[in-house]
């Protein structure tokens, strides 16, 4: 999209997370291994990722989703509302 910074969807227009080649200076997705104009290796850092408590989760009420129900109550995948467990 002329005019528009950032890696866009040509579709919907979302734009991606990205960062800037040290090497180049390019623009490259988020989490890519190498850049896009020159070829320089990224190095992964090593990012604290929250744990899951997978005991604790909650899976959608919708026995076909394989959603979970987060802090708002409702399913990530589908957006049902939470209405116990599934049968």
């Amino acid at each position: 999209m002329k005019g528009k910074k950032g890696i866009r969807c040509p579709k919907c227009d979302y734009k991606f997370p990205t960062s800037l080649c040290e090497s180049c200076g390019a623009e490259n997705l988020k989490k890519s291994s190498y850049c896009c104009r020159c070829g320089m290796e990224f190095v992964e850092l090593v990012e604290d990722e929250p744990s899951v408590d997978w005991e604790s989760r909650r899976l959608c009420s919708d026995g076909t989703c394989i959603g979970v129900i987060n802090e708002q109550g409702v399913c990530n995948v589908c957006g049902k509302a939470y209405r116990g467990e599934p049968e």
